[in-house]
């Protein structure tokens, strides 16, 4: 488990995390949502240890992580620009991962390298962006440790490699209970993949709930009534998110449970209704309104 509390850091004058504090459980994928600059790449490097923390603790598994080699061993990073060794190729860099880490699993390596149609001799200087952050993640999965810390790991990828890299994060994480953790500004690139989702915004975090939880208690039902005054009988008492309506077809956002949201709309006589799946792209804006914060402006500028 990773628990971080009033966590700060700074460079020079900029506050780059401000008293961050949430938890992240083992066995889940965290999605780490915010914009650039929102403190994502800062907070990854501390939870790696690469950076110190000015003030707070980040703990795994109950163990400060800077300057750590127990802890460190548990934990692979992936910058949103991997690193390599000059002139360097993927062979080299499974050798030398293989090196630090005792459980580094060669034999997978290669088979993922050659399902991915990467040239393991060929200098890695000469490899395109997307190719250079699949090598990144075969080397992160193939090295076995608990946590694996993903910045942008989607971005470069096109759609296949995505749902590849998806696909092989689910059977490590159901195989061995791998606990990624994904920062990402893009909310699609982890709809299908994550368990909780955290916001940063500012160097401070704005939410952090688990995604199932979220998606349980807020519903989106269209809807088209047969009398205007059945309306107030559906809605009565049920707190209303997002109200909008085109033509006589209403689309209401409702804090409450699929089954009441069915249970109200079929004991009145409606024209036509259904309830329908939420994206998380829409449950985030429902949840920062609440938090007074408008999502929209926090992610897309």
């Amino acid at each position: 488990m990773i628990e971080i509390r009033e966590l700060n850091k700074s460079f020079d004058e900029i506050k780059a995390l401000d008293n961050v504090s949430f938890d992240i459980k083992e066995g889940e994928v965290f999605g780490l949502i915010g914009t650039n600059g929102a403190g994502k790449s800062t907070l990854l490097r501390i939870l790696s240890g690469v950076y110190k923390p000015d003030g707070g603790t980040a703990l795994v598994d109950e163990m400060e992580i800077y300057d750590n080699v127990d802890v460190k061993k548990n934990v692979f990073f992936i910058s949103d620009e991997p690193y390599f060794f000059p002139n360097s190729t993927a062979i080299y860099m499974r050798d030398y991962y293989a090196d630090l880490y005792e459980s580094f699993d060669r034999e997978a390596f290669d088979g993922y390298l050659s399902a991915f149609r990467l040239e393991g001799s060929r200098r890695i200087s000469t490899y395109s962006k997307g190719m250079k952050k699949q090598l990144a993640m075969i080397l992160g999965i193939c090295s076995k440790t608990k946590y694996l810390l993903c910045d942008e790991t989607f971005d470069g990828l096109d759609t296949v490699m995505r749902q590849a890299v998806k696909s092989i994060l689910a059977k490590e994480i159901e195989d061995r209970k791998l606990t990624p953790v994904i920062a990402s500004h893009n909310l699609r690139e982890l709809e299908d993949i994550c368990d909780h989702i955290g916001l940063l915004h500012q160097g401070g975090i704005l939410l952090s709930k688990d995604l199932e939880d979220m998606k349980l208690n807020i519903q989106k039902v269209q809807c088209v009534f047969k009398d205007e005054a059945d309306k107030d009988k559906a809605l009565n008492g049920v707190e209303i998110a997002n109200e909008n309506k085109r033509g006589q077809l209403y689309t209401f956002t409702l804090r409450t449970t699929r089954e009441e949201a069915m249970a109200r709309f079929s004991s009145i006589d409606t024209i036509f209704y259904e309830v329908l799946p939420l994206s998380l792209e829409e449950i985030f804006i429902s949840e920062t309104e609440v938090a007074g914060y408008d999502i929209k402006k926090i992610l897309l500028g």
